[in-house]
């Protein structure tokens, strides 16, 4: 288990945000202060991202402890060992099924080391995510950045991301992902701790803890 950025960490990685993006530094000035996110790791937490996509929180949270449940052992020898009726009985939809099959599949072939990714480069590391079938860039950017603490991960598709990055620069519309890609490299090394913040900026104004920009 990797141990998240102190909160002292945080702090002098936004004072350096602020410092260099004037625009990103009126969100951070009004932010409450937040802790890195962590998510469960491995196979396991690969697996209840795919899982968990495209759907509420309510039924995500629904369709894991059914998989949990059905799953005890949560491994990849596991997920082959059974059929696909048997994965759909327990709240998967089809292409589901068919991606933890392939997440299983590349592990236990060797095709996707999920012990050696700590040791990759970003760009490695989400490569040889996204070339597992069901794992798309978003996923790998997520997955990396909270069960590895990878800095400088940012996850350009998001949505939250994107609408707080409005925010921060009084734009009439989101940038698209390729958009918000080129606008984060001012934000380098940071670039997950500039996702964090400007995720805690979007939760606290939906939360009315903040006034809107």
């Amino acid at each position: 288990m990797f141990v998240p950025p102190t909160a002292q960490a945080l702090l002098d990685a936004r004072k350096h945000l602020a410092t260099a993006d004037p625009a990103l530094a009126a969100l951070e000035a009004v932010t409450p202060p937040f802790e890195w996110r962590v998510s469960l790791g491995g196979f396991p937490g690969l697996l209840k991202m795919v899982v968990q996509q495209q759907v509420s929180l309510a039924s995500a949270a629904a369709i894991w402890a059914r998989v949990e449940a059905g799953l005890p052992e949560m491994t990849p020898e596991a997920v082959m060992a059974h059929e696909d009726v048997y994965l759909l009985s327990l709240g998967l939809s089809r292409p589901k099924a068919r991606y933890a099959r392939a997440l299983a599949e590349a592990h236990v072939t060797g095709a996707c080391d999920f012990d050696a990714l700590p040791g990759l480069s970003d760009e490695a590391a989400i490569a040889a995510l996204t070339a597992i079938t069901g794992i798309g860039r978003w996923t790998a950017e997520v997955y990396l950045m909270f069960t590895q603490g990878r800095l400088d991960m940012f996850p350009g598709g998001d949505v939250a991301l994107q609408e707080a990055m409005r925010w921060a620069d009084r734009a009439q519309v989101r940038p698209t992902e390729k958009q918000a890609y080129q606008r984060a490299e001012l934000w380098r090394p940071y670039r997950g701790v500039a996702a964090h913040l400007l995720w805690a900026c979007y939760g606290a104004v939906k939360r009315r803890e903040i006034a809107p920009f």
